[in-house]
C-alpha cells in the first residue's frame, strides 16, 4: 500500500492576505487592502498553482479552504477570476467537494455571493468572535452584531446552507456572562458548525505590546477554564458534537478540510506565507505580497522547505490527531508508518494514561476529560518521544 504521505494531496489551502484592517490580536500574514496590487497577486496565485500541479499533479480534490486575511474583500470580478483559476488547476466534483471560504461580516453582498456560488464555494466561515459590540471594538474588529445578522441572511438568500462562525473567549475584560450571551446569540442562528477559540497573545500584535506593558486585562486562568467548560456544556446541550478541541458540529458538518490537518494528511499550500505538506516535505511560502509576486514569475515562491523525518511525522500525527475527540487510530497510524502506535509511543501513552490525561479506545487512544482541558501538556509529551524509526 502506498503511504498517504507520498500521495498527491486531495486538500488545498489558498491564502488571500488582504484585510480591511488589522485586528489587535492577529498575527496572520495579512495586509490592509488599500493600495495593494490585488490583481497582480491573483495572477501570481495562478502561476503558483500552475507550477505546483506540474510538479505534483493532484488527485480529484475533496476539500479547498480559502483563508486570509479576508478573502471576501475581493470584488465580484476579482472573485470570479480567482475561482476560475482554482477550478482550472485543482479539479473537483461539485457534488463531492467541501469548498470553504473565510468571510468577515459586512464584506459580502448579493453580487459577490453570486460570484462565490458560481465559482464553486459551498461553505462559508464567518469571523464573528463575539456578539458584544464593545468587545468587538476593543479587539479591533470593524463589524458589529447587526453586520453579522445581515451577512448571514444575505448568504442564506444566496443559497448557502453550510455555514460556520468563529467565536473567541478569554478576551480582555470578557466576563462569563458576556460569553454566555454570545453563545446564546450564536445558537439562535441555528448553524451547522461553530468554532470557538481561546485568545492567544502572539508576538507582533498590538495585544502583545499591551501585554508586555501589563496593560492587557485578561481573564485569569480559572475564569478562562470556566469559560471553556461553559462552551462545552452549552454546545452539547444544544445538540452539537464536539469533534475537536475547539470545534462543534451537527452530524455530517464537521470541517473536512481541517480534519485533513488533524489526520496529518498531505495538502497543497498556495499563496503568500502559506504552508503546505506533501511527499513528506513541509514548506512555507514567502510572506510579502510584492516579493511573492516576483518569486512566482520564475518558479515556486518558497521561503523554506524541509523534509520531515519518520520520527517527526509520527510525533506530528499524535499531536494533531489527539486534538480530535475520537482520538488516534492504529489503522491510520499503520497506513502511514507500517508500525503500531504502541510500538512507537508505548511508554509515553502508558504514562499519560496513568496521569489521567489519555484513555484507550478500541483501536488507539484519545484525550480523557481531563486531557481535553490540558491538551497542550499531552501534545508536548510526544515531542522527541519516538522509541523506534
Amino acid at each position: 500500500m502506498q503511504k498517504l504521505s507520498v500521495m498527491s494531496p486531495r486538500a488545498v489551502y489558498i491564502h488571500i492576505p488582504f484585510c480591511t484592517n488589522k485586528c489587535h490580536y492577529c498575527d496572520f500574514n495579512s495586509v490592509v487592502l488599500q493600495g495593494q496590487p490585488v490583481m497582480e497577486y491573483l495572477q501570481a496565485l495562478e502561476r503558483e498553482m500552475e507550477h505546483t500541479v506540474q510538479m505534483m499533479p493532484p488527485q480529484t480534490v475533496n476539500s479547498i479552504f480559502v483563508g486570509g486575511g479576508t478573502p471576501t474583500v475581493l470584488t465580484p470580478e476579482q472573485m470570479a477570476y480567482f475561482l476560475r483559476s482554482v477550478r482550472t488547476y485543482f479539479p473537483y466534483q461539485a457534488e463531492n467537494v467541501e469548498f470553504s471560504m473565510e468571510a468577515n461580516p459586512g464584506t459580502i453582498d448579493e453580487e459577490k455571493l453570486a460570484a462565490m456560488r458560481e465559482g464553486g464555494v459551498n461553505r462559508l466561515s464567518f469571523g464573528v468572535q463575539s456578539f458584544d459590540n464593545k468587545l468587538l471594538h476593543d479587539i479591533g474588529r470593524i463589524h458589529d452584531t447587526s453586520d453579522v445578522y445581515r451577512s448571514l441572511e444575505a448568504a442564506r438568500k444566496a443559497g448557502f446552507t453550510n455555514m460556520s462562525i468563529d467565536l473567541m473567549f478569554g478576551l480582555p475584560n470578557q466576563t462569563l456572562d458576556q460569553l454566555d450571551h454570545t453563545i446564546s446569540a450564536a445558537l439562535e442562528l441555528d448553524l451547522p458548525h461553530y468554532s470557538i477559540y481561546s485568545l492567544k497573545v502572539e508576538e507582533n500584535t498590538l495585544f502583545y505590546k499591551l501585554y508586555q506593558r501589563d496593560e492587557l486585562p485578561l481573564p485569569d486562568e480559572d475564569t478562562e477554564l470556566e469559560m471553556y467548560r461553559l462552551i462545552m456544556k452549552r454546545l452539547a446541550a444544544a445538540g452539537y458534537e464536539q469533534y475537536e478541541i475547539s470545534n462543534f458540529a451537527r452530524p455530517g458538518y464537521e470541517s473536512r478540510h481541517n480534519i485533513t490537518y488533524w489526520r496529518n494528511e498531505p495538502y497543497y499550500g498556495i499563496g503568500a506565507g502559506a504552508h503546505g505538506y506533501a511527499a513528506r516535505l513541509r514548506h512555507m511560502n514567502i510572506k510579502g505580497v510584492q516579493p511573492y509576486i516576483r518569486a512566482c514569475q520564475t518558479g515556486l515562491p518558497r521561503a523554506e522547505e524541509h523534509p520531515v523525518s519518520e520520527p517527526e511525522a509520527m510525533e506530528d500525527f499524535m499531536m494533531v490527531g489527539l486534538r480530535m475527540l475520537r482520538g488516534v487510530r492504529n489503522e491510520d497510524f499503520r497506513q502511514q508508518f507500517q508500525v503500531s502506535i504502541e510500538e512507537a509511543f508505548g511508554q509515553t501513552i502508558a504514562r499519560l494514561i496513568d496521569q489521567g490525561l489519555l484513555e484507550r479506545t478500541e483501536d488507539g487512544c484519545k484525550l480523557s476529560e481531563q486531557g481535553l482541558i490540558y491538551g497542550n501538556d499531552v501534545f508536548g509529551a510526544f515531542l522527541g518521544a519516538v522509541v523506534i524509526g
